[in-house]
């Protein structure tokens, strides 16, 4: 007797692919999110700038940005598992090697360009495709759990990276990083990763497959590339420099290094709370609202002078940003449909890696000639403001399905 099971139970088949990709974003974002608990320990260590440090960052998104689009269309022909799994094992074995780091600065920015490549592989461009294949009516729910995985690595991260400093040193702490990831991530995407084959079940209504030349002329398209840009270039800033804007001001390192945590834990209740918004509101009304959050706590940051205050910051900051994060996927799936998904959002994560590059060089350059974020962060505010308003712009996007969608089937 044949048992169907709908999307929204726990039993349902594509749960478990959602956990596995969950495992593999948090793993995924080991160099993103503990970045900058390690920045001041090699400034120190090695006598660089901050702003020169914080180019092996902005090395690392540029890589990203340069390779989102092909990994895109490499997923889209060859499917999730092969390049997930392939790049879990790189970027594994490229943080761990960073235990061997040597003064030239050139060694950073190769590791983190090597980073920046297979991190892309590893990223929601993948995992988006193969979770969407499974989900239609509780879409945003999983989508919203899987990203939660990588604001629980900020979460848990940066103060286990800076404990992990302060009792072994900062080389210890890369090499017990990477060797976490080819230990847990890699045997969960081994295992349960995989894309859904089966054709949709009669009565499901599905956007159009729009191909990437036709995206490529849509207003929305390049509308939500600028959003991206435009939403992301401060809180890639605030997260290389968080930790050093706060001890700059009076904060012990240990509760600086806290506030990158605050800004994950807001990044994670963002995605779930989003996620579950998404189901049912307007998406790009919701973009707007979260963008408009993310500029708050990006002007608060400008103003902070305590702890308390820099953690409100990073509040708005995390929960505003880690929303948005499930915006873009959600709508290229309901305006363009999945047959060049992941194609299409790396050319979103193009606009993401290179809004990497300026965040974190604007604000490090803006500090080393005036000995302030001040300015540069009010700046950076109005932009993320201008990003809200432009998404007002965006329509209405189709609703894929007309009725709850049972998807699998138990004998």
């Amino acid at each position: 007797m044949r048992e169907a099971i709908p999307e929204n139970r726990f039993q349902y088949a594509g749960w478990p692919v959602v956990g596995a990709c969950g495992i593999g974003a948090f793993f995924a974002t080991v160099p993103l999110t503990t970045f900058g608990v390690f920045l001041q320990p090699l400034c120190d260590e090695f006598s660089w700038s901050r702003e020169a440090a914080s180019s092996a960052f902005g090395t690392l998104t540029l890589m990203a940005a340069a390779s989102a689009p092909w990994l895109g269309g490499v997923l889209d022909r060859l499917g999730v598992r092969k390049v997930v799994v392939s790049c879990l094992a790189v970027s594994g074995c490229a943080v761990a090697s960073l235990a061997a780091l040597t003064p030239a600065l050139g060694h950073l920015r190769i590791v983190f360009g090597v980073l920046g490549l297979v991190m892309m592989g590893a990223s929601p461009i993948a995992y988006s495709r193969a979770i969407f294949g499974w989900f239609d009516r509780s879409r945003g729910r999983a989508l919203g759990v899987m990203l939660a995985g990588a604001s629980l690595s900020g979460i848990v991260l940066p103060p286990v990276a800076q404990g992990l400093i302060d009792l072994w040193g900062w080389r210890l702490a890369w090499l017990v990083l990477g060797c976490a990831t080819l230990a847990i991530a890699l045997p969960s995407a081994v295992r349960f990763i995989r894309e859904r084959q089966s054709p949709n079940v009669a009565g499901d209504i599905q956007p159009p497959e729009v191909p990437v030349a036709a995206a490529f002329r849509s207003r929305v398209f390049w509308t939500l590339v600028v959003v991206v840009f435009g939403g992301t270039v401060a809180t890639n800033g605030a997260l290389v420099h968080l930790v050093a804007l706060l001890a700059d001001r009076g904060v012990p390192a240990s509760q600086a290094a806290t506030s990158v945590s605050a800004m994950a834990a807001a990044g994670l209740i963002g995605r779930v709370v989003t996620g579950w918004l998404l189901d049912r509101f307007e998406a790009a009304r919701v973009s707007v609202v979260l963008l408009l959050i993310a500029a708050a706590g990006t002007f608060a940051l400008a103003m902070t002078q305590s702890f308390a205050m820099g953690v409100l910051a990073a509040v708005c900051l995390g929960f505003g940003s880690g929303g948005e994060s499930d915006v873009t996927p959600y709508l290229l799936s309901r305006h363009f449909g999945l047959r060049s998904l992941s194609t299409l959002y790396g050319f979103n994560w193009t606009a993401w890696g290179l809004a990497g590059v300026a965040g974190p060089i604007l604000l490090g350059r803006a500090f080393d000639a005036t000995g302030s974020y001040t300015v540069a962060l009010v700046e950076l505010s109005l932009i993320t403001s201008g990003a809200a308003a432009l998404m007002l712009t965006v329509p209405r996007a189709p609703l894929g399905a007309a009725t709850p969608r049972v998807v699998e089937e138990r004998i």
